[in-house]
């Protein structure tokens, strides 16, 4: 059992506590409160977190962890399945190296949760994932699996595939592809249904199945989608099939922002530190959270690593409370709400009884760009501190078995 006491206490889902207590036992949050309400057994490791600023683990929501490998050029680029439009089938948990650089980096900047996604080469690129920052295995690091359904739309499918010269080569080929690829998904569903009550054997097929459980509801649609036009696409299929969608990107949303809030549709955008590479970035800008925000949108922001390093991820919200966002959305929106956009909710991010024990001191207030993370705890576990001594952070070895 430990307790993180002293500290000014920021659960996320409730109010701040000055001088508050984060009682962890077995890898879970036990109790969160002010010092006087919070009974502490005889026998608990103490955190002295006096001075610092105790937040949940942040919530990357949209990253490329571990298949697309730092520092590793093709050896360590799994980030997509580039034969086929639709790889529903795939899974990112499959390619995720656990030894790659980038998950240092995410404990560094707080981030202790990263639903990993297949990249947007493919108009459907496949199954994600949400892992924890640290491990010996991605099993290990498991905590949702799958996470959501990744799809694409726009100029990355169609310049993969039209490089080619096969379908799609065009915005219409590309939600042609995902008609089709829902439609055989939900004739497979009759024919599934049908042998079951009949009691007859079925030839199953990988990605009709996975296709399935978008159509069931049971995993989120994350759709990849830059310009309004795009984004309108997302917003008709999902229309037609009735999966529950969540835009990621939106780098346009903003100029469509009362129709997605009449849909209650949220949306994962970023990454925000980027040069307008390619057309469909060109009215990227720092006031889109703020402007979805203030219509009634659910936002999450991401970095997409490695196109952002992981460890900015706090550094984007304080560039988007800088041009008009909430400080408090702010922060809800790398903690509490892409944890329950992506069905993660009642596992991470806040400080809550019940949840996981990731726990992080900050030096001050994370958004403050000067203020680091000091120490951090995953499923209860001290893995990450900052040594002031040398001014490197240290993460646990979760090969040593000592």
């Amino acid at each position: 059992m430990i307790a993180v006491t002293g500290g000014y206490v920021v659960p996320v889902a409730g109010p701040p506590i000055e001088g508050g207590t984060v009682l962890i036992e077995h890898g879970k949050i036990v109790a969160v409160g002010p010092a006087a309400d919070v009974d502490i057994p005889d026998d608990v490791e103490v955190v002295d977190a006096a001075g610092t600023w105790v937040l949940p683990g942040f919530v990357e929501a949209h990253g490329h962890l571990g298949v697309h490998e730092e520092a590793e050029g093709w050896a360590g680029q799994d980030t997509n399945e580039m034969t086929d439009p639709n790889t529903a089938r795939v899974k990112a948990l499959d390619a995720i190296n656990p030894a790659d650089e980038g998950f240092r980096d995410a404990l560094a900047g707080g981030v202790t949760t990263i639903v990993v996604k297949p990249g947007s080469g493919n108009v459907i690129g496949g199954q994600t994932v949400a892992v924890k920052a640290w491990g010996r295995t991605v099993d290990d690091m498991l905590l949702r699996d799958p996470a959501s359904m990744k799809s694409a739309l726009g100029e990355n499918p169609k310049r993969v595939y039209g490089e080619k010269k096969v379908m799609p080569s065009t915005r219409l080929g590309v939600a042609a592809i995902i008609r089709e690829a829902l439609t055989k998904a939900q004739d497979y569903q009759a024919r599934r249904e049908f042998a079951r009550e009949e009691g007859k054997p079925f030839e199953r097929d990988l990605t009709c199945e996975a296709l399935v459980r978008v159509l069931d509801g049971e995993i989120p649609w994350c759709q990849h989608a830059h310009r309004a036009d795009d984004i309108a696409t997302a917003l008709r299929l999902a229309d037609e099939f009735g999966y529950r969608l969540v835009l990621n990107h939106g780098t346009e949303a903003h100029l469509l922002a009362d129709l997605i809030a009449e849909r209650d549709i949220p949306v994962v955008i970023g990454p925000l530190f980027t040069s307008r590479v390619k057309v469909e970035l060109r009215q990227r800008t720092l006031r889109n959270p703020g402007i979805l925000a203030r219509a009634g949108v659910r936002i999450a922001i991401t970095t997409d690593h490695p196109v952002v390093p992981i460890n900015f991820l706090v550094h984007q919200v304080t560039l988007a409370v800088k041009e008009g966002l909430d400080a408090e959305t702010g922060l809800r929106s790398i903690t509490v709400n892409p944890a329950e956009m992506l069905g993660l909710g009642d596992r991470v991010g806040a400080l809550a009884p019940g949840l996981d024990a990731d726990v992080v001191l900050w030096s001050g207030d994370p958004l403050d760009v000067m203020s680091r993370a000091m120490r951090v705890f995953v499923n209860g576990r001290d893995v990450y501190h900052f040594d002031e001594t040398t001014g490197v952070g240290v993460t646990a070895d979760p090969y040593y078995r000592g």
